[in-house]
């Protein structure tokens, strides 16, 4: 059943009762954010319930009766306003899956009856948002509010993927062919290599490379854990004694990510964004480090030609973080030059 929506801006709804304020898409949009960082910085939870007209034929009554009942039923330090969706919502801090619950049913039960139930949803964080959704002691799901948060792909940024990728496909289609039959040459196994990668929202998604590790290197991890370099959850090892001949040079001039333009083509990443993590390493990126998720990830970024195998796991994640809130498309231009020069010099993959 689609559910009627309409944006914020064309209503015309009645004022809120006097010291409550509904917030625009924006305001609201600013203070989610706010309350996540408090909330990663002290570990609280809070949730979002958002309402959604149950009746296509009673739209406008809905949004007016539940944009004077709705902040009437809450406390001092919870807050009303628009999603970008069209739908109206709360925001309860220090409140869980439950109590959120507990705010709808007592909503729902304020309304006329004359009016169909709103349909409602119920957003909590920190969730663990890979692994499923949240329920209360009824039973009753509480989705992950990450995947409401994610900045959408800016039209020039689709702009520049789409030209790039295809350009990049069109004039490295007969190297890529030349790779694809050596890898399949040199040693057994496939000549891509699949792996499922947190996209935007953390929404996974499957990642294309030019195999060059041998073919049973995933289930070969787990021994090598002691030699890992990296700190955090990430997972790399300079001399890692699964990658093959092949592939230690395909990895050191950065060929083996050619494949992954065909992601690009497909909207799973851009050209320029954080690099996507293997799923379980993303979902144990706790607090602060999961809002590198909020854009579309991407073959390379600050990471990649600044700081590679140098740097703090957290580091890494902060140098995304400075990226996703100054995407531009000088910006974009300038780090895939730095990137280009970075692979010729040496100075890009391990």
């Amino acid at each position: 059943m689609s559910i009627a929506r309409i944006p914020a801006e064309h209503l015309h709804l009645g004022d809120p009762p006097p010291g409550r304020r509904v917030y625009g898409i924006a305001d609201f949009r600013g203070a989610l954010l706010h309350e996540r960082a408090r909330s990663d910085r002290s570990g609280h939870e809070f949730s979002l319930v958002a309402f959604a007209p149950g009746d296509s034929r009673s739209v406008h009554a809905t949004w007016r009766r539940l944009t004077k009942i709705l902040p009437g039923r809450l406390r001092t330090i919870d807050q009303v306003g628009w999603l970008e969706d069209g739908r109206l919502a709360a925001l309860l801090p220090y409140t869980p899956a439950e109590g959120a619950w507990k705010v709808a049913d007592d909503v729902c039960l304020m309304l006329p009856e004359r009016l169909a139930p709103p349909v409602i949803e119920i957003y909590v964080y920190p969730s663990d948002w890979l692994g499923g959704d949240t329920m209360d002691s009824l039973g009753r799901d509480a989705a992950p509010l990450e995947p409401l948060l994610t900045q959408p792909l800016p039209a020039w940024k689709r702009v520049l993927d789409v030209l790039g990728a295809t350009a990049g496909l069109t004039l490295l289609s007969p190297c890529m062919a030349l790779i694809a039959l050596s890898v399949k040459l040199s040693s057994p196994g496939p000549v891509l290599f699949r792996q499922r990668r947190a996209g935007r929202g953390g929404r996974p998604f499957v990642i294309y490379k030019f195999r060059t590790m041998t073919a049973d290197a995933e289930s070969r991890q787990r021994e090598l854990l002691v030699l890992n370099e990296q700190d955090g959850p990430a997972f790399k090892i300079k001399c890692d004694p699964r990658i093959t001949r092949l592939g230690r040079l395909l990895r050191s001039t950065s060929l083996d990510e050619l494949p992954q333009l065909f992601n690009v083509l497909r909207g799973d990443m851009s050209l320029v964004g954080p690099r996507p993590l293997p799923c379980h390493e993303s979902d144990a990126s706790d607090g602060w480090r999961r809002r590198r998720l909020e854009v579309t990830p991407g073959l390379t970024c600050i990471w990649q030609v600044r700081g590679r195998s140098r740097v703090s796991f957290d580091e890494w994640m902060r140098m995304d973080l400075r990226y996703a809130v100054s995407r531009s498309l000088w910006h974009d231009l300038k780090l895939l030059i730095q990137t280009v020069w970075a692979v010729l010099r040496g100075t890009g993959a391990h």
